[in-house]
């Protein structure tokens, strides 16, 4: 049961993408990026550690929403739901660029160097992290989307159905079916 200040967010949010798809109402663009801004920018840190890859791909994630919110249909998904999805696509292309170029070397001006018992834990956190996310960046998009959208979005599983457009029943045993794999992949490592 919503409240009546989420029908009027709802209603103001649906006359900003009006505004937009209408003519590029950039005042009502400006004000709905700012709105979704942080949220998204948060989901994106999260999954790549990063402060300016995320604020890029945040940058690009928005720019791809406004490229495309003439296509946006409120009657197939909310907005919050369908910017998620664009969100999440960016931030699966972003990896996949990545595996395909080469590794990125350090300088010791980039490191903090704690001591060195915290040092070594961080080093075994860092590397078991980098990877897991290896692990799921080479899995198919649909885990990719089911993962990242629960453990990064912190998605609830009818969220995520409603979002991929799948039975809550199948994400759910992909997602355990993911779970399980990544326990027995990295059960020497944890």
């Amino acid at each position: 049961m919503s409240t009546s200040r989420e029908d009027a967010d709802m209603e103001e949010e649906g006359g900003l993408i009006r505004k937009i798809q209408a003519n590029g109402n950039k005042k009502a663009a400006d004000k709905l990026i700012r709105k979704y801004y942080d949220e998204i920018y948060v989901y994106v840190f999260r999954q790549t550690s990063e402060k300016h890859i995320a604020m890029d791909l945040t940058q690009n994630i928005f720019i791809a929403m406004l490229r495309s919110i003439v296509n946006y249909d409120g009657k197939q998904a909310s907005f919050r739901t369908w910017l998620y999805r664009i969100a999440t696509n960016k931030i699966i292309d972003y990896y996949r660029s990545q595996a395909k170029e080469k590794n990125h070397v350090l300088s010791i001006e980039e490191i903090d160097i704690p001591d060195e018992i915290e040092f070594t834990r961080q080093l075994e956190i860092k590397a078991l992290l980098s990877k897991v996310k290896k692990y799921i960046n080479s899995l198919e998009m649909t885990l990719q989307q089911i993962f990242r959208l629960k453990f990064f979005g912190d998605y609830t599983f009818s969220q995520i159905a409603d979002l991929l457009g799948l039975p809550e029943s199948t994400v759910k045993s992909k997602y355990y079916r993911l779970l399980k794999l990544l326990r027995e992949e990295f059960k020497d490592e944890y």
